[in-house]
């Protein structure tokens, strides 16, 4: 006997929620046309992204990307047929769509890929002391010192020291993998003493704009930037980092967050907090940044990500190789999957789990559309 059947749907799904790794789920959705079904119906492969990086409880829609391929309209609604036949066959439609796209995501997530750096532009600073010669562009430079002049990002001044700043970057990819952030605090070799204008904090969060970001808003040679002042609810955050202590001290310093984190959305606020140094000059508290790196790993184009109304959209871009290949025994297996679906729906059997025993043992997350 199927033990799916003789467990029920609420036992079943724990044990499935055990299988971590993607090879094994790989391998359950290859034993039978009803485990595959349980598989859908219980979106395991959206519960082991989440298991792996709870960011992804953000997402709450998936856009497949149109393709000009013949064949690949997967992203198309379905024509209704009526009642219940007409859901049925959408409801499974969309099912198939979640397992496509969160395997293929899970499969990018634990790619092995070399740590890089992700920032490829800065969006904007909190307050600029001298712009350009002090502008936030000066910390994608390694170094204190660019054609023997100094390199930093200096605030303004302001007389109480817990008044805090930020940087603000975009990465190079709408999704990206971060483990590590490196901050240098820059030595003023040019003034008495040589003061180090550090802070006693740093904290990181990561997320997505609610409007595009358009290249003409971002800081450049001529243009300071105008979104780093947009007020902190114009973007979805995602992730917020534990603060870290700062040493007093002209090195590159290594933040490495708890756990690899994805970043959702390209954008990473470099939070400081608690100014230490003041100028003599005037007396008061200044916060200046040499070099700044966000170390990961970006996922590729086939992946894009836009707000919505209850969350964000996860855009999917197929690759072309992987268009156009499906033969008369895909088709025909397309066909049998829908009628099973159908016959699923219409007598009530693998649906209507018990989401309150689910949600005891499986965590929230297995409360999913």
């Amino acid at each position: 006997m199927d033990f799916v059947e003789w467990l029920g749907p609420d036992a079943s799904a724990i044990v499935f929620a055990c299988l971590r790794d993607r090879a094994d789920l790989a391998r359950a959705l290859a034993v039978s046309r009803s485990w595959r079904t349980f598989v859908m119906v219980v979106h395991l492969s959206k519960i082991q992204c989440l298991q792996l990086f709870p960011e992804v409880k953000f997402f709450a829609q998936i856009v497949k990307q149109p393709t000009t391929s013949a064949g690949s309209g997967n992203n198309v609604p379905m024509e209704e047929d009526a009642g219940s036949t007409c859901a049925a066959s959408t409801a499974w439609e969309n099912h198939k769509l979640e397992q496509e796209v969160y395997k293929r995501l899970a499969h990018a997530l634990l790619s092995n890929y070399p740590d890089a750096s992700c920032i490829a532009a800065c969006i904007g600073a909190s307050t600029t002391d001298f712009f350009p010669d002090e502008s936030i562009q000066n910390t994608l430079i390694a170094g204190d010192e660019v054609n023997d002049r100094p390199s930093y990002w200096s605030s303004r001044g302001h007389e109480n020291p817990g008044f805090p700043e930020f940087l603000l970057y975009k990465l190079s990819s709408d999704l990206c993998l971060i483990d590590e952030i490196r901050v240098q605090p820059f030595r003023a070799t040019f003034q008495h003493g040589n003061p180090i204008y550090s802070v006693e904090c740093v904290r990181f969060k990561f997320g997505c704009p609610k409007s595009p970001l358009r290249p003409e808003d971002l800081v450049s040679d001529v243009s300071e930037g105008q979104l780093a002042l947009l007020p902190d609810d114009s973007y979805i955050w995602t992730y917020t980092s534990p603060g870290f202590r700062m040493q007093q001290e002209n090195v590159l310093q290594s933040f490495k967050l708890p756990r690899p984190v994805l970043c959702i959305g390209g954008v990473v606020k470099v939070e400081f907090w608690g100014r230490v140094q003041k100028q003599e000059i005037d007396n008061l508290y200044y916060v200046c940044v040499s070099h700044v790196q966000v170390l990961g790993s970006p996922l590729t184009r086939e992946w894009g990500v836009a707000p919505c109304d209850n969350g964000l959209i996860l855009k999917y871009y197929p690759d072309h190789e992987s268009l156009g290949n499906s033969g008369s025994r895909e088709i025909n297996w397309r066909d049998f999957e829908a009628r099973l679906w159908r016959g699923v729906m219409l007598t009530g059997q693998g649906i209507g789990f018990n989401q309150d025993l689910l949600s005891r043992l499986l965590g929230p997350s297995c409360n999913l559309p």
